[in-house]
C-alpha cells in the first residue's frame, strides 16, 4: 500500500439524535470546535469528502448529500455518500468522534488496502469490548458496492436496514482500539459532557488548545510545544516576562512565513535568549561577556 492511498471520504451526519433532545449533534462543539469538523480534520488528505445529512457550514470544503427519503439509516446514507465517490478505497465515518485521529484514520486505511490472498475488502474499528465499529471503517468500494447491491436486490430498498447484514457480506479486517478512545461517540449529553471535560485534562489541553487556533486560523503549521514552552520560559527569565509570548508568535510567524521549522527556529531564538541574559549577568558582574553564538553553558565548556 501507499504512504497516501487514493481514498474518498464518507461522513455521515443525519440521525434523529433522539437522545440528545433532537439536538443537531454534528454542530455541537467540543474544545470549540463542531464534532463534525472535528471528524473531517482527521481525513484532510481525502480525494473527495462528502458529508451525508442536513447542510450545515463545515471548516473545510465539503461535497454535500442526502439520502432519500432522508433519515434512512446508515446503509441509505452510506449509499448516498458513495454516488459522489470515484476513489478505490472509502473511508467511512460517523460525525461523532470527538477523539477520532488522523493516526486512526491511516491505520484503517492501511489494513483495508494491504495485498493478501486473498485481500480484504475492507477494515473496521474494534473497541476494547470487542464490539465492531462499522462507521470506524475503510472499504474497498467495489465490494462494498456489490454488497449494498445485493442487499437492496433482495430487501427492495436499503431504507430502515440495520448495518449487520453489510458486515456479514464482507471479508474485514479487524484493527483494535485498545482503550475504546477513538470509537468513543457522543450519543448523550453525558457523552458530550465527558468530551468536553477530557479535552480540558492537563495531559490533553495543550495540545487541543493548540489544534483548535490552527483550525480557527486556516492554518496548517506542525508545532513542537515543548519547544515554545522552553523558549517562551528561557525568554521570560533571561529578558523580561512580557518577551515571551512576543517571542513565540514571532517564532510562529516566520516559521509560516519562510516555511522554516518551529523547533529548529526555537533553538535558534533560545540561543539568542541566553546569550542576552549571560550579556545581562556580565554587565551585572562588571564582567566582560563570552562571545560566540552558543549558549552559556556552551561557552563556558570552550573556555574550559
Amino acid at each position: 500500500m501507499s504512504e497516501h492511498p487514493d481514498y474518498d471520504a464518507i461522513v455521515l451526519a443525519g440521525g434523529a439524535a433522539r437522545r440528545l433532545g433532537g439536538a443537531d449533534k454534528p454542530a455541537l462543539p467540543v474544545g470549540g470546535r463542531a464534532l463534525l469538523d472535528r471528524v473531517l480534520a482527521t481525513c484532510p488528505d481525502a480525494a473527495a469528502t462528502v458529508v451525508v445529512g442536513p447542510a450545515r457550514p463545515t471548516a473545510r470544503p465539503v461535497v454535500q448529500a442526502l439520502e432519500d427519503p432522508p433519515g434512512g439509516g446508515p446503509l441509505a446514507a452510506l449509499d448516498a455518500g458513495l454516488r459522489h465517490t470515484t476513489a478505490p478505497t472509502v473511508l467511512v465515518l460517523s460525525a461523532d468522534l470527538p477523539f477520532l485521529t488522523a493516526g486512526t484514520v491511516r491505520a484503517l486505511l492501511e489494513a483495508a488496502t494491504t495485498d493478501g490472498d486473498p485481500s480484504p475488502d475492507g477494515a473496521l474499528l474494534r473497541d476494547a469490548e470487542g464490539r465492531d465499529q462499522p462507521l470506524v471503517a475503510a472499504y474497498r468500494t467495489a465490494p462494498l458496492r456489490r454488497a449494498l447491491d445485493r442487499l437492496r436486490s433482495v430487501h427492495g430498498a436499503l431504507t430502515g436496514l440495520p448495518l449487520r447484514p453489510l458486515l456479514s457480506a464482507l471479508a474485514l479486517v479487524r484493527v483494535p482500539d485498545a482503550t475504546s478512545t477513538a470509537s468513543f461517540d457522543c450519543d448523550t449529553w453525558e457523552d458530550i459532557g465527558t468530551a468536553r471535560a477530557r479535552i480540558r485534562e492537563h495531559g490533553h489541553v495543550l495540545d487541543e488548545w493548540i489544534t483548535a487556533v490552527k483550525a480557527e486560523l486556516g492554518i496548517d503549521l506542525d508545532v513542537d510545544t515543548a519547544a515554545l514552552l522552553d523558549l517562551a520560559r528561557d525568554a521570560a527569565h533571561g529578558v523580561a516576562r512580557p518577551a515571551a509570548p512576543l517571542t513565540t508568535f514571532l517564532v510562529g510567524y516566520a516559521a509560516g512565513r519562510q516555511g522554516g521549522d518551529v523547533a529548529e527556529l526555537s533553538r535558534q531564538v533560545a540561543a539568542l535568549a541566553d546569550r542576552w541574559a549571560a550579556e545581562a549577568a556580565a554587565e551585572e558582574a562588571g564582567t566582560a561577556p563570552a562571545t560566540g553564538s552558543g549558549s552559556p553553558a556552551d561557552e563556558a565548556r570552550s573556555a574550559e
